[in-house]
């Protein structure tokens, strides 16, 4: 992980290009005027002050959260969304990834986030819901909040218990993508899952469900109440283990596991950008 620094405050004037990113990809939103405004010894934070980093999950792309990326970037936030490590191209480049290269990934895009912004705020989809309480945890109080969409934290398959062995005898099992109600939607995840890839996000699972007590931002939880990949007691143990007097969970009626393009996306769009806008903005 790369070292933390202070984060810069930049006066810019004329336009000023929100971007979000997507691996090599730029998709720019301008807008005009400021970012900051100071009235005397207050300093005033708008939207393009607040960045947002948001994580696809685990054999997935960033297909699966881009309409909530796009909806932060039009809302006039600066967004970060990167392609984690062994993600968009083969599940065999995935196989010889582990999950300090995710982690990495995502600090990085969260640094970058620090010399273009005020206050940062962390998103994640299942086991992008994971890179970002794992964020959280070694970022101390450094976040303005967690918005987090059926993260997960375990998974009681018995059959895990023989990933140790398991992964150096079977390369791969079909994948868990695209559990999603809405017809035709499509995260673009990888249709096979690398065993060793597996082993050692079970490895951050657990690192992460340990350390839930260092997590004292506000969190914004969204949980599927049909979920066919993450069951929803992973979210049940993140409002018992995290120490943020700030917790608000929200149920998801009509979608499955992959809500982020379903049929309560809508829903997840409209609270994130309030919830975004209240830690990033209006919490003076």
């Amino acid at each position: 992980m790369s070292a933390e620094r202070d984060p810069l405050v930049f006066l810019w004037f004329g336009a000023v290009r929100c971007r979000v990113r997507t691996g090599r990809r730029t998709r720019p939103t301008v807008r005009r005027g400021p970012c900051i405004k100071s009235k005397g010894s207050h300093m005033t934070v708008t939207a393009a002050d607040v960045g947002v980093l948001v994580l696809h999950g685990f054999t997935g792309s960033p297909a699966g959260v881009q309409p909530l990326a796009d909806a932060l970037a039009s809302a006039g936030f600066t967004v970060e969304l990167p392609v984690l490590p062994g993600h968009g191209t083969h599940w065999k480049v995935l196989a010889k990834t582990t999950w300090h290269d995710w982690a990495g990934a995502a600090a990085e895009a969260r640094e970058r986030l620090r010399v273009r912004t005020v206050t940062q705020v962390a998103a994640g989809m299942s086991g992008g819901g994971t890179l970002a309480l794992h964020l959280a945890e070694t970022a101390g109080d450094d976040l303005a909040g967690l918005v987090l969409v059926n993260p997960s934290l375990f998974d009681r398959d018995p059959r895990l218990k023989a990933l140790p062995v398991l992964r150096w005898i079977v390369r791969s099992v079909p994948g868990p993508g695209n559990d999603i109600a809405k017809p035709g939607a499509d995260e673009r995840a990888y249709t096979r899952m690398p065993l060793r890839a597996l082993h050692s996000l079970t490895q951050l699972w657990r690192l992460v469900e340990a350390n839930l007590s260092a997590v004292r931002t506000p969190v914004l939880l969204f949980t599927s109440r049909q979920d066919h990949v993450v069951a929803p007691e992973n979210s049940a143990a993140v409002l018992a283990g995290v120490s943020s007097p700030d917790i608000e969970q929200v149920w998801l009626e009509n979608s499955y596991h992959v809500a982020t393009l379903d049929y309560d996306a809508g829903e997840i769009i409209e609270r994130t950008i309030a919830f975004v806008r209240r830690v990033g903005i209006d919490h003076d």
